[in-house]
């Protein structure tokens, strides 16, 4: 399978390489409905993690000679970690490793950027679209992202703005906090563990809105914040991902703690961590409280891109590669010309 997206520092389109695709493809079409106790299975929180435990945890036969395999297949630049390289000795140690992004991972010093929560393909837009960028239905309904049973939240969000950031298994694998602010709400939310990758998301009706998930709700104009309103932050546990592991870090990754009602956060910390595989996150934006970076729009509008995601919905919708800390929107008072970077 083809897929293409956007590469933000040189606006050039890549290729990706999908790890697994045959056997991905397989469990998430034909076994998902017949027989359904198979899939059903397949998806259980038990089996996941024994199928996360066999092929994460045995010891790399070749610690020196994989790292450097994956440093050419996948990219992954083993020269960020925060960590000596030779301690990471087992796939789960690799994928779960912390990185200098106090280095490597600038930030914007605005106040009132919001920036990336992960390394991710991110692809934007909004509720109150009816293009088939619009997502609703698609990826999933707008109750079932939050809770059918939240209705506070389901009112300040309504109509508003939404970012979907795509990890590969590749990827650093720690979410960091958005913006600034008030925590206001965390909970979880249940379902099945499926996967996120792209040929399984265009496969099914909706599938985020099965995936286990837990929401984080920040108020940005409370607390010195980003002062972009309340935003949601949605993290979905995918196939073979059995736990996102809360660790709030205000200094690099020290002094973890777990996120609860009340506590105020500053932007680009450590927030969490998606054990290993690959999954989603999804941003929520009240209406018209931001304004989307131009380039990550002009992107996802590329008509030559080869994506999945276009040809799902019959119009250009093309990810783009951003990284952690970087400014994907901001308040609508300023204009959005590029990555800040």
């Amino acid at each position: 399978m083809i897929h293409q997206y956007v590469n933000r520092s040189d606006a050039e389109l890549r290729y990706e390489t999908f790890s697994g695709d045959p056997f991905v493809s397989f469990l998430y079409s034909r076994v998902r409905e017949k027989p359904a106790w198979l899939y059903r299975a397949l998806t259980s929180s038990r089996l996941t993690n024994l199928l996360a435990a066999a092929r994460f945890d045995r010891p790399l036969s070749r610690p020196d000679a994989m790292r450097r395999q994956w440093a050419r297949s996948l990219g992954v630049d083993f020269s960020e970690c925060a960590d000596d390289p030779a301690t990471l000795d087992t796939p789960r140690k690799v994928f779960e490793r912390k990185i200098r992004y106090w280095d490597c991972r600038p930030m914007d010093p605005n106040p009132r950027a919001v920036v990336s929560p992960a390394d991710a393909r991110a692809l934007v837009g909004s509720f109150r679209q009816t293009s088939a960028l619009f997502l609703k239905d698609k990826f999933f309904a707008f109750d079932e992202l939050l809770g059918d049973s939240r209705t506070e939240w389901l009112r300040a969000f309504d109509g508003g703005e939404y970012a979907l950031f795509r990890l590969t298994p590749d990827r650093y694998h720690y979410t960091h906090t958005p913006v600034a602010g008030i925590v206001r709400d965390v909970y979880d939310l249940d379902g099945r563990f499926q996967s996120c990758h792209p040929a399984v998301v265009v496969a099914q009706a909706s599938p985020y809105s099965k995936n286990r998930r837990r929401v984080v709700v920040y108020d940005t104009d409370a607390g010195d914040g980003t002062g972009v309103g309340l935003v949601a932050m949605i993290e979905f546990v995918a196939l073979m991902i059995g736990d996102i592991v809360s660790l709030y870090s205000a200094t690099r990754y020290e002094d973890p703690v777990a996120l609860r009602p009340g506590m105020r956060v500053e932007r680009g910390c450590p927030s969490g961590l998606f054990r290993p595989g690959s999954s989603t996150v999804v941003l929520l934006f009240q209406r018209d409280r931001i304004r989307f970076a131009d380039d990550l729009v002009t992107y996802q509008l590329a008509s030559e891109a080869n994506s999945v995601f276009s040809r799902a919905w019959n119009t250009p919708a093309a990810e783009t590669d951003v990284r952690v800390r970087e400014t994907v929107a901001m308040g609508p008072s300023r204009r959005m010309a590029g990555s800040f970077s």
